[in-house]
């Protein structure tokens, strides 16, 4: 029985979790459950799952939680970072699903690392800010990583086992590995008139065809950043030079992506587009366990097609590869601008095409210094939102 912590268990992929444990009850305990604010979302989990600790970051959410939890669930409300912290390193926890969306999962998933626990990592920001500092802490802790994103999660089953087991500190070449194929949607405009892309909507950039998110990973998707963190991402979790990623645009979503051999092979890792697949496979790994997805019907998905990236239509892919290049520096100031940009976006403030140009005014402009601590990227972080909201007001 592994107890689990579930980090943003009021997201998607907390709910796709929940899913997986429900239906295999007698293995997996829900120990730990982390949201924001939303006390109502948080109170029906509480009944249905009935955690040891429920924890709410926002203080005024914890109060109202305290007071709508029956008393004879006997579940613990806590708030604040402190509390948080304990959670995910308290003795009793086995496994941390890593699912807040932003730079605001960093620190208690590096926690939960630093304290050697099973690590579902759903969070991209911890690799795109910390890269180097979150694999290190997994070398000296001892943690388990495994990636709960579907890309990666389909990368990590097509590589050798001897690749699997040392994530982060693996020679793809010497394992006869020459490239890793990230595959991606496309997102909703990936036929769109490019002269229209400027008037698209929140509604309309959040209608992803193929995967149902939260709102700011669908605006990713539509933008591709989502699939530029991921290649960012990519670049720790598996060792790799930026020339062995390849990002090939796969509409149907039902190949998650591929791993590249030198001797012409290429596996891929292949099913519906339902994110229980790969959350299912982390929690048992390396055993495998039902997760509730139906199979995948070869005789429905018809065809399956490829093409390059566009990178008129996709700026910010090109940006986030471009700061991989730069290095850590650079993909922390593009995370956080890109969370600016694309939380204006979502409140009307700015149109869909100037999330590139504020991502790309802070990369250019946002001075970018060493950072040898959590704190220094935190700082880096902070600095650079203040400059994103600046540019804001100017961006046209």
């Amino acid at each position: 029985m592994q107890n689990m912590v579930i980090l943003g268990a009021t997201g998607s992929i907390g709910a796709s979790t929940l899913s997986v444990i429900s239906v295999n009850p007698s293995a997996y305990c829900v120990y730990g459950l982390v949201a924001n604010t939303s006390v109502d979302k948080m109170l029906a989990l509480c009944v249905a799952h009935r955690p040891k600790v429920a924890h709410m970051m926002d203080e005024a959410a914890a109060k109202q939680l305290r007071a709508a939890l029956p008393s004879a669930l006997n579940i613990k409300v806590t708030t604040g970072m402190n509390d948080l912290l304990g959670l995910v390193t308290a003795a009793e926890v086995d496994t941390v699903m890593a699912a807040i969306v932003g730079a605001v999962g960093l620190v208690p998933t590096l926690e939960a690392v630093k304290a050697g626990k099973r690590i579902l990592l759903a969070n991209k920001e911890a690799l795109v800010m910390s890269g180097e500092l979150f694999i290190e802490a997994t070398k000296r802790s001892g943690a388990v990583l495994l990636p709960v994103d579907s890309e990666h999660n389909a990368i990590f089953q097509c590589l050798p086992q001897e690749v699997q087991a040392n994530l982060g500190r693996c020679d793809l070449t010497a394992s006869g590995i020459s490239h890793i194929l990230l595959t991606g949607s496309g997102g909703p405009f990936l036929h769109s008139d490019l002269a229209t892309l400027g008037a698209m909507t929140p509604a309309q950039a959040c209608k992803h065809p193929n995967w149902s998110m939260g709102p700011k990973i669908s605006v990713d998707s539509a933008t591709m950043m989502n699939k530029g963190l991921e290649f960012i991402e990519a670049r720790w979790l598996f060792n790799t030079g930026t020339e062995q990623l390849k990002v090939v645009i796969h509409p149907q979503s039902v190949i998650h992506s591929m791993v590249q051999y030198r001797d012409g092979s290429v596996i891929a890792q292949m099913g519906n587009p339902d994110m229980r697949t790969p959350i299912a496979h982390c929690m048992a790994y390396p055993q495998r366990i039902h997760s509730g997805v139906e199979p995948l019907d070869f005789f429905k998905v018809g065809q399956l097609s490829f093409c390059e990236p566009d990178f008129n239509r996709f700026p910010c892919l090109a940006l986030a590869m471009e700061a991989c290049v730069q290095g850590q520096e650079a993909t922390t100031v593009l995370n956080a601008a890109n969370e600016i940009a694309v939380e204006a976006f979502l409140q009307g403030q700015i149109g869909f095409t100037q999330i590139a140009k504020v991502n790309e005014a802070c990369l250019v402009t946002v001075p970018k210094r060493p950072m040898a601590s959590i704190e220094d990227i935190l700082a880096l972080d902070a600095q650079t939102r203040v400059y994103a909201r600046e540019t804001l007001t100017s961006i046209t």
